[in-house]
Parts: C-alpha cells; sequence; structure tokens
C-alpha cells in the first residue's frame, strides 16, 4: 500500500513516536510510506515532508489542506493516517470528493463541543490507543461503535536488558514536563519524593524526559530545594536517546502511556500515573485495567483528575523496602500485546477495512451450508439442504447474477493485490463447515458444474472420520463420515479455499482459553501442512465464541473468523466475527432472496432485538 501519515510534530510525543514505528513497520514489510508533519528530521527512512499541522489559523488549514490533497494525487496514495484532531481536520478537507480513505488515530480525550459531534472529521476508521478511548469516543464523542478499533501503540522491544545494579536505587519519573504531566511532576516534587529521598539514603531520583521551563513554577521550586538538600541525588536528566538505558538503572518507574509500556516490557516495575489516574502498581492483577486506561493517562467517562498523593507514596515505600521484579508472565504479556509487528499488522487491517467501506462495498451475503445429501437426513440438526434443492440454490444463485467468491479473493481486493475495479458488483460467499462426504460426491460436481468456487472449513485433525461431536451427545444421531485426505485435496486442485474449523470440533468458549488456543492455532498449522494452502480463516464451532476466543483466532494468523449468525452488517465490522446465515433443508426462492438481499442482516437484528 501507499501510506500517508499525517501528524503534528512539533515536538517528539508519545503520538510521533507512534507514527515514526508504525512507518518503519510497514516499510520493512515493503509498503511505500510517506510522513507530512511539522518536522521533516524524524527518524525514520520514510520520505519526509514538512508542514505547519500544529498552526490552527484557518488560511493556514486550507494551505495544508492543499498540500495533503496534491500529495495524495501526485503520489497515489492509498490510505491518509491522521495522528492528531489538527491533522484529521486539514485530512478531512483534503480528501473530500476523492476515493481515498482517512484513518484517524485517536491519542486522548476529545474535546466534548459541537463542532466534535457536527463534524466527523475523523475519517473512515478511527484506531482508539486503549478501551477507555473508544468507550469515550462511542459513549461520549458518539461515533458510531462499528468504526472504531482498539489498538494500542506499538513498541520495537529490544532484548531484556541486563538486571538493575540493586546497589542503586533509583526512582524515575518519565515524561513531559509540561500539562496534565508536568502537574504531576510538580505534585511528585513537592509531596513524594522529599520524603522518600530522606527515608532512603541511598535512593537517587532522576527526572527523565523533559525540558525544565515547562515545569510549573511550584515544581522548579521543589526541584531548587531537593538540589540543594540532596545534590547529585536528584538526577535532571531531561530528553534523552537513553530511555532504555535509563530504564535499566531504575528500579521503580513513574510514568504513563508508552513509558509504561516500554518500561514494563524491560521488566522494571511500574507506578503508572498519567493525566487522568493513578492505576497504582502494575502486577498481574491489575494490568488490563491499567492497560484499558492507558496506565493512567485516560478515563472512559468525564470525570476529575484528582490524585490521592498519599497513597503514591504510601506505595512507592512499600516496593522501595523491598523492590520486586516484574515478574516473567507479566513482561511476556506486555511484550505481546504491545509488539509493534502485531500493531502493525492490526493497523494494516484497518487501512484495508477503510479502503473497502470507501469503496463502497459494504454487506456481502456469507451462506452457511454443512451437509448435501442425496436424501432428507433423519436428524434434529436441521443442517442439511439436499443434493436436489441444493442445486436450485445454485440456479437461484445464477439467476441473480450473484458472483461467488472466497475470503481468499475479498482480501486480495482489500489488500490491493487486485483492483477494486474488478470487484463482482454482487458478490456472494458460500461456505461448507466439516467436510462431509457428500461434499465431495454432491457438491464439488455441482459447484463445478456452475463454475463456482466456495470455502470449505475443515478440522485439522484427519483421524476425526465422523461427527462424532453429535452423535456423542446424542446417540440417535445418524452418523455422517467425512472426507478422506484425497477428497479433501480435491478442494485444493477445484480452487476452493480451506477454512480452519478447530481439530476435533470443541465449544471453544467453554475450554481453558490455552486449550481454546491451541485447537486454533494447531488447526491451522495441520491443515496448511496437509494440504499445502494458505488457510486465512477460521469458522467456530457452533458459533461459539468470546472475546477472548476471538483474540486467540486473531494471534493464531487469521485474517477473519466468521460466525453463526452474529457480527456486524459488514464484514469490515468485524473480521473476527463475521455474519453468516444459515440455510435449512426447505429453503424457498422468497428465503433465498430474503437471505441473499442487502437489507437482511439488520433485518434479522431488528426481528431477534440483537
Amino acid at each position: 500500500m501507499r501510506i500517508l501519515h499525517v501528524l503534528s510534530a512539533e515536538f517528539f510525543a508519545g503520538s510521533v513516536a507512534y507514527a515514526v514505528q508504525l512507518a518503519e513497520a510497514h516499510r520493512a514489510q515493503g509498503h511505500q510510506v510517506w510522513l507530512l508533519s511539522d518536522s521533516d528530521q524524524l527518524p525514520t527512512g520514510a520520505t519526509q515532508l514538512k508542514a505547519p499541522i500544529v498552526n490552527r489559523r484557518y488560511g493556514q488549514r486550507l494551505r495544508n489542506a492543499r498540500t495533503i490533497r496534491q500529495l495524495v494525487r501526485q503520489e497515489q496514495i492509498d490510505v491518509v493516517h491522521a495522528h492528531s484532531r489538527a491533522a484529521s481536520w486539514v485530512s478531512y478537507l483534503a480528501l473530500r470528493g476523492l476515493s481515498v480513505p482517512l484513518v484517524s488515530t485517536v491519542h486522548g480525550r476529545q474535546h466534548l463541543h459541537t463542532s466534535t459531534s457536527l463534524f466527523d472529521i475523523y475519517g473512515d476508521k478511527v484506531i482508539a490507543i486503549c478501551e477507555n478511548l473508544r468507550e469515550h469516543l462511542a459513549a461520549e464523542v458518539k461515533m458510531a461503535p462499528a468504526k472504531i478499533a482498539a489498538i494500542p501503540n506499538g513498541v520495537a522491544f529490544g532484548p531484556p536488558p541486563l538486571p538493575a545494579d540493586e546497589a542503586a536505587l533509583r526512582v524515575s519519573f518519565i515524561g513531559r514536563f509540561n500539562g496534565g504531566k508536568g502537574e504531576r511532576a510538580a505534585a511528585l516534587l513537592t509531596q513524594v519524593f522529599p520524603v522518600l529521598l530522606r527515608q532512603f539514603p541511598a535512593l537517587r531520583v532522576a527526572l527523565i524526559g523533559g525540558e525544565l521551563e515547562h515545569l510549573p513554577a511550584v515544581g522548579k521550586t521543589a526541584l531548587t530545594q531537593l538540589q540543594a538538600e540532596f545534590d547529585a541525588r536528584v538526577e535532571v536528566v531531561g530528553f534523552t536517546d537513553d530511555v532504555a538505558g535509563w530504564l535499566a538503572r531504575t528500579t521503580l518507574t513513574v510514568g504513563a502511556g508508552r513509558v509504561a509500556i516500554e518500561a514494563l516490557g524491560a521488566g522494571r516495575p511500574v507506578l503508572a500515573l498519567g493525566e487522568a489516574s493513578y492505576a497504582g502498581l502494575v502486577s498481574e492483577a491489575t494490568f488490563a485495567a491499567a492497560a484499558a486506561s492507558n496506565f493512567g493517562d485516560i478515563s472512559a467517562r468525564q470525570a476529575g483528575t484528582a490524585v490521592d498523593f498519599a497513597a503514591v507514596l504510601a506505595d512507592a515505600r512499600v516496593f522501595l523496602q523491598a523492590p520486586q521484579p516484574v515478574s516473567a508472565a507479566l513482561q511476556q504479556q506486555v511484550r505481546a500485546r504491545y509488539d509493534l509487528a502485531r500493531v502493525a499488522a492490526r493497523v494494516l487491517e484497518v487501512y484495508q477495512a477503510a479502503r473497502m467501506q470507501k469503496a463502497g462495498i459494504g454487506y456481502i451475503p456469507v451462506l452457511m451450508y454443512h451437509k448435501i445429501p442425496d436424501a432428507p437426513l433423519a436428524t434434529k440438526h436441521q443442517i442439511y439442504v439436499t443434493k436436489e434443492n441444493f442445486e436450485k440454490h445454485l440456479a437461484y444463485f445464477q439467476q441473480r447474477k450473484l458472483t461467488p467468491i472466497t475470503f481468499a479473493d475479498y482480501l486480495q481486493f482489500a489488500r490491493g493485490e487486485r483492483p477494486l475495479r474488478d470487484f463482482p458488483t454482487r458478490p456472494i460467499i458460500l461456505t461448507f463447515d466439516d467436510g462431509y462426504t457428500d461434499n465431495y460426491t454432491n457438491l464439488l460436481p455441482l459447484m463445478q458444474q456452475y463454475g463456482y468456487r466456495g470455502v470449505l472449513y475443515l478440522l485439522g485433525d484427519f483421524d476425526v472420520r465422523y461427527n462424532q461431536w453429535d452423535v456423542d451427545a446424542d446417540p440417535t444421531e445418524p452418523r455422517s463420515d467425512i472426507m478422506s485426505p484425497e477428497q479433501k485435496r480435491a478442494f485444493v486442485a477445484a480452487g476452493w479455499e480451506i477454512g480452519a474449523h478447530t481439530m476435533r470440533h470443541p465449544r471453544l468458549s467453554t475450554l481453558p482459553l490455552p486449550e481454546a488456543a491451541a485447537e486454533i492455532s494447531q488447526s491451522k498449522a495441520a491443515l496448511e501442512t496437509a494440504l499445502q494452502t494458505e488457510i486465512v480463516s477460521f469458522a467456530y464451532p457452533f458459533g461459539d465464541l468470546n472475546e477472548d476466543v476471538k483474540e486467540a483466532v486473531r494471534a493464531a494468523g487469521f485474517a477473519l473468523g466468521v460466525s453463526t449468525d452474529t457480527g456486524g452488517l459488514t464484514i469490515e465490522d468485524d473480521r473476527m466475527q463475521v455474519f453468516r446465515v444459515n440455510m435449512f433443508p426447505n429453503e424457498s426462492t422468497s428465503s433465498l432472496f430474503k437471505k441473499t438481499s442487502t437489507w437482511y442482516r439488520k433485518y434479522y437484528r431488528w426481528k431477534r432485538k440483537k
């Protein structure tokens, strides 16, 4: 893809680091990247152009918008990514009337004034860097929840640093000295650090990441007094390129946002103190709640930001009396969640989603079939369509000029591997679960007769040769055989997409998460090895899922997860929960019309009050 980042970069804030690291990650994957910002000296190999994005005067905004529009046309940009409200405004103006999508990352709470609700300047998709921010945007800014993706800051973690010198007890505040962070620094200098320095004679306090002139006056006064009393034990570092080195020499880091992430990823304990709140000492037990607020920087709802600094002092005292390193489990969790490659892949999905949305590709009927027997089955599970009736379905699709595609086809268009002008006018996706033998004897010949391809969801364990999940639960249920490996390979040879359906068809939400994750990831690996084909989509057995299971599907490397009668109105509303329509034995012409119509999912939701 050809990606343009637009950002306010009058100083190197966390949002700038985020944009630069995304640019580098996507360049490493072969994408072409441009940055337009207040600086053309950012640490990136992407093409840099300079414009005063931070300048909000109307005349300058218009000039910035003109610059972006010219750049988009000249370089044939595929997506514009804005990283501040000012950047979103000028990008929104620049792209009016163009087919190029706008994605905005929102790094903090937005001002709740009239223009925020009246003008949706954030574009086609919005990335919120934490869960609290997603809630704020949906509940208070009134954004459509389907356009918001919660994706955290990505961090290019280096190897874990060597253990710090335990003899050097050090507390480091890392963050800006202006705005809300400056107020927190001043409060630490007046209420916390003096007490700690007196109680722990070996303790050093370091101030890292800001310029002293931005520190509030009360903080400057307190700092002067501390330096006079404790001399070299108070270290004023300011801006530094060696944050990693300072983290390695720090016993306890005080900070929020990216600072907290990098510290925890380096195995250094963190007191999470941000502009919105105090989240305390981060542990395995408190990590989820701390991460939801970006470690104290962002509240979900409008609220006061007062902090009990007596609690901060008490927590710091307890920790310094018996310092404990970050557990290996917590460090691993942080590194996995904020891994730059993982985050960059998620952001790329958002670009693709915005691209498809901007192109007007909305509802695509995704139909779910199972067995295609010669005659009706004596079963309480109405998950079959006879061969005779299925041929009627195919004739109906052909009559209505519906074009079957696969999810793999869809992804090729979304990724820019095939031109969107070639995307079918009336697409449909036909999916078939479990891999019954009648799929080979009846389904495959019929689909080939009509020139159609579909998506076949198979179990990774080829030793499963019948529907044992049904028979074991109810011995009266008829046994339905599953295809042999050779028969499964015939679908690959016919150009079908193969998807994964776990190893042995369990209800994933009932399993311990590690077992569910193994069922998911192992099925992908087993199918790719046995059938020598790329597996990009996953079907949840029984349509059974929850948020943890969905995340396990994404973590296993699937681009899409398909459900049963639940999910978004479009594929891009939630790629991990694509809505599929159940097909039953006695579908009529009218039900086929209904289930392939653009209004069906909205109707389904309304009818079932979902």
